[in-house]
């Protein structure tokens, strides 16, 4: 059989998962890899919340369950909004437990989007918010996001981007992967232009808590956003849950009944236990200090690298300080190579595993993506391989 879904023609496997497992492949054999390309936090899940998934696998909760996801999750997701955000949910109606980020990304696209719809995605972004549109049938315009205006698109970028066949605008802050978020004032403007034009609005918030300055806003503390807005939300970074697959979508009721269609035909539900250590998570004092921790460990190996640039001086790597996430976005630019190239060598000659650019647009190229989601020995070792390495000093051993 040779007829298969073509649309997947035009995707490409995730670079960061093909790097992990090339790496991986390397340890085995025996190499030293400084892996510095994964945005999995190198943290273990609190251990409060490892005991609240223990209690609930020991009372059986291991069966099917409502689709909506548990109330008390439900509920707890919509106490953190109003603590945290200031944002008003009805966990009844307006919140959908999802198994993972990536999942309420796909039922919020899935809700709103029919096929032949546009929708606007800033360039560098992620890589899995353009594809899944691809993957859904939409078109996907590529909004410029350019080092220049500090990875934020400026407002009339996204006027010159806009077609009658626009649906959705996409935005994900703090940036995966440059750490770029903007101010209250811009996403003010953005809805205002949402909605001049019919737009929703799907904002990608799972890094929210890992910020180095000021917290930066919900696209959904807009006066008037809620209606068009759509919000997704995981557990993943901020509690170092990333294997444990949950997440949550908040957005108006009618977006919730679609997408409570398309998680049943998808997932079902998502696993009872796991949504009990969720909701554990999500509500527990202790559990919420564990996680400001973390983001004073992301702070910490911040300022180291930041201090190494400076002792380095390098002209060769230049580094702006992200605002959140835990990724610098490292230009490479005057090198005047192709961003997979430099990756390439620097994991072949200097043992240091990173993320191309150019696997996030086009504003991408040049630019290399570096974790600090690593120990800070890792992260100092991986750092002063790769200036010694751009610089012509470093000899591969």
């Amino acid at each position: 059989m040779d007829s298969l879904n073509t649309q997947f023609e035009q995707l490409r496997q995730s670079p960061t998962v093909a790097l992990t497992d090339r790496i991986a492949a390397l340890r085995a054999g025996g190499r030293a890899i400084l892996p510095l390309q994964v945005g999995d936090p190198d943290f273990g899940t609190p251990p409060a919340v490892r005991e609240a998934a223990m209690k609930a696998l020991e009372a059986s909760l291991t069966h099917y369950t409502s689709s909506r996801g548990l109330p008390d999750l439900r509920q707890a997701a919509a106490s953190k909004l109003l603590r945290d955000n200031g944002l008003t949910y009805d966990p009844a109606g307006e919140i959908l437990v999802t198994h993972g980020g990536i999942h309420a990304y796909y039922l919020a696209m899935q809700s709103i989007l029919n096929p032949g719809d546009e929708v606007l995605v800033p360039d560098p972004a992620w890589a899995t918010h353009a594809n899944m549109v691809t993957m859904l049938r939409g078109g996907v315009v590529r909004v410029p996001a350019p080092a220049e205006n500090g990875f934020i698109p400026p407002m009339e970028a996204w006027a010159k981007a806009l077609t009658p066949h626009t649906r959705a605008i996409v935005i994900n802050y703090p940036s995966n992967p440059t750490g770029a978020y903007p101010s209250r004032e811009y996403l003010s403007q953005l809805q205002a232009f949402a909605a001049e034009h019919n737009l929703w609005i799907v904002s990608d918030e799972v890094y929210e808590n890992l910020y180095y300055a000021n917290k930066p806003a919900s696209a959904g503390a807009i006066p008037g956003a809620k209606e068009r807005t759509i919000l997704v939300h995981s557990l993943s970074k901020t509690y170092a849950m990333t294997g444990w697959r949950v997440g949550y979508l908040a957005a108006p009721a009618q977006v919730i009944e679609n997408a409570l269609k398309a998680g049943q035909h998808s997932i079902t539900c998502v696993a009872p236990f796991v949504q009990k250590a969720a909701a554990f998570a999500l509500t527990d004092p202790g559990v919420q200090q564990a996680a400001a921790d973390m983001r004073v460990a992301y702070a910490r190996r911040r300022a180291l690298v930041l201090r190494l640039a400076a002792e380095y001086g390098s002209e060769k790597v230049r580094v702006t300080p992200p605002m959140g996430a835990f990724y610098f976005f490292l230009d490479f630019r005057p090198l005047g190579r192709p961003s997979l190239e430099i990756c390439e060598r620097l994991l072949d000659e200097a043992g240091v595993g990173l993320v191309p650019g150019s696997a996030f647009g086009t504003q991408g190229e040049g630019f290399v993506r570096m974790t600090v989601a690593a120990s800070d020995a890792e992260v100092e070792a991986g750092f002063r391989k790769i200036v010694e390495w751009a610089e012509g000093k470093w000899v591969s051993k």
